[in-house]
């Protein structure tokens, strides 16, 4: 098979590897697409160690090709979302069912190979069979909205309710259309207005670009009082963290799904005084499902958010695309 290998920070190289076979519980998947993210570039420019050489690659779609002995899940030729991390399901967390939070998790394209290749080894319980004909670029969103439907439902949002989110990348376009279909009214804010549009186009009733104003202002105009009720926060920047507290009315709940990198500057007495009500989401649980059926019936668009599309061969570009001011998803078809 053809496969990204990368040797290096920013060493990637498309060249032909052993095709996987698959061993007990497992299934080879032939990849259709594969999606970047910040994670995909965090690792391929250094930033975030992992053991080399690997075959990066955790968003992504295809067939099943072949499944191993013991595998009942899915069979051969199968339309598949793969779910990239699976847990070890023995420790006290798993059998919490906080499977999210294992410590021995792993997530496949980051600790083993993923899915920048032609062929994906993965355990087959991460498979999640999908409607036939559903449009490739719906499948592709399939992982990152399920990580926006866990923090929705984390928020506790009700229907009427205020809401703000906060970046408006491919988790915040896709948490704006997601609390929408629990009936919240919706502000959409980020620091840069390029992509407000289309917040708006998916949903946002209001929109506020961080470097034309304050984002507290525009959630007390929005919501008519002291802010609003629930925020999402998706940038992952300290500054973002900051932000979004400062989004939420006093007795208000944020969700941070973000993972920054650097220390934030909470004024805690002001999270006391104020009541408000901090929430860490963390990828899924058993959300997959549940984001399968929003894209399938259409409440729930993805299309929009697919940007760029590369060949395998083309990867390179493709990781500088995922960078550019103009990019929100890219994908690559092997």
């Amino acid at each position: 098979m053809k496969a990204a290998v990368l040797y290096a920070p920013k060493d990637l190289r498309v060249q032909v590897a052993p095709d996987p076979a698959p061993g007990v519980g497992e299934a080879l998947v032939r990849v259709r697409a594969a999606g970047l993210c910040g994670t995909d570039f965090r690792i391929w420019a250094g930033d975030r160690p992992v053991r080399y050489p690997l075959i990066m690659g955790h968003e992504f779609v295809g067939e099943v090709a072949a499944v191993g002995p013991g595998v009942q899940k899915v069979r051969p030729g199968d339309a598949v979302a793969v779910e990239p991390n699976y847990s070890c399901g023995q420790c006290a967390l798993c059998r919490e069912g906080n499977r999210n939070l294992c410590l021995s998790r792993t997530a496949v394209g980051i600790d083993v190979d993923g899915g920048l290749a032609e062929l994906a080894r993965v355990p087959a319980r991460c498979c999640w069979p999908t409607p036939k004909g559903m449009p490739l670029a719906s499948l592709l969103l399939a992982e990152p909205l399920a990580v926006v439907v866990r923090a929705v439902r984390r928020s506790g949002v009700r229907t009427a309710e205020t809401a703000a989110v906060l970046g408006a990348g491919t988790l915040g376009l896709l948490a704006v259309q997601v609390l929408r279909t629990h009936g919240a009214r919706v502000l959409a804010v980020s620091r840069s207005g390029r992509r407000l549009l289309l917040a708006r186009e998916l949903g946002a009733e209001a929109v506020q670009s961080l470097s034309d104003g304050s984002g507290a202002d525009a959630s007390r105009r929005f919501s008519g009082r002291e802010g609003v009720d629930v925020v999402i926060e998706t940038a992952g920047t300290p500054e973002a963290v900051e932000e979004a507290l400062g989004l939420a009315r006093p007795g208000g709940r944020v969700v941070l799904t973000g993972l920054p990198h650097e220390p934030s500057r909470v004024q805690f007495s002001t999270v006391v005084r104020r009541e408000l009500t901090i929430i860490g989401s963390m990828i899924y649980q058993d959300e997959f499902p549940e984001a399968m059926r929003l894209l399938e019936g259409g409440a729930v668009k993805a299309d929009p958010l697919v940007t760029h599309r590369f060949g395998l061969d083309a990867v390179g570009e493709a990781f500088i695309a995922q960078q550019s001011a103009a990019s929100i998803k890219v994908a690559v078809i092997p």
